[in-house]
């Protein structure tokens, strides 16, 4: 479990993101803290293991986008989520949001269903895949308010795995490093041929330390075509730009 200092921790700097972190709630992130630790030692979910890490890298980062989850909705997809960040503390703190989280590796996924159990989490599941064949799926195309992604590939690359997912008129929002600049020059091929429009730009360092982060805001302007994504390997090998 977490220790006393780093729950006041999470619960303090979660303030600042305009999250209320709740007696339950708290005890909710630090069982996952113990399952990421306890399955990391038997499948590769992460190198951060310590309590600060896990509280300040993985808890807070993904409570910083919470900010930017349009008040009004109601379902989220995170794509390539890993061990379950952001969508698993977006669904702590958002139980009137249905989570979806997908990720590319059955093991993990395993591990998430694990983890959705023990904590109790409603209205949210794990769902093995890859990003090309479920944003071609009728179930899943342009059934979301809101996409997010944490540094999962470069931004060319995440507009074609995430903007097919996203309603006309939600958002992706993509956790990037320092570096976005850069990203977003290279993506505006990608943003006109998928119907993305960046929105805003959000530049944060996580709380007591120097990781810097960038939060892309993109709307979906407008449908995706159909082509899009393209079969599983050719939005990595051949970005869109």
């Amino acid at each position: 479990m977490l220790s006393e200092k780093y729950v006041k921790l999470l619960t303090e700097e979660a303030e600042g993101f305009g999250v209320r972190i709740s007696d339950q709630q708290a005890e909710k992130f630090s069982l996952y803290a113990d399952l990421l630790v306890e399955w990391n030692e038997k499948i590769n979910l992460t190198a951060i293991t310590d309590e600060e890490g896990i509280v300040i890298k993985h808890f807070l980062d993904s409570l910083s986008i919470i900010p930017h989850i349009p008040e009004k909705a109601k379902s989220l997809i995170d794509v390539g989520t890993g061990a379950g960040f952001p969508g698993i503390p977006v669904s702590i703190v958002r139980d009137n949001i249905r989570v979806t989280l997908l990720d590319s590796l059955e093991k993990r996924i395993k591990y998430l269903d694990e983890v959705i159990n023990r904590l109790e989490l409603k209205d949210i599941c794990a769902v093995h895949g890859r990003a090309e064949d479920f944003g071609a799926d009728k179930k899943y195309r342009e059934q979301f308010d809101v996409a997010a992604a944490r540094a999962v590939a470069s931004l060319p690359v995440l507009l074609e795995y995430c903007l097919p997912f996203v309603k006309v008129g939600g958002t992706f929002i993509a956790m990037k490093g320092p570096d976005a600049e850069n990203e977003l020059k290279e993506s505006k091929k990608a943003l006109d041929i998928l119907g993305g429009e960046v929105i805003d730009i959000k530049e944060l360092t996580l709380p007591q330390s120097d990781n810097k982060r960038c939060i892309i805001l993109i709307k979906k302007c407008r449908h995706t075509p159909t082509n899009y994504p393209r079969k599983s390997g050719k939005p990595t090998k051949q970005p869109l730009k």
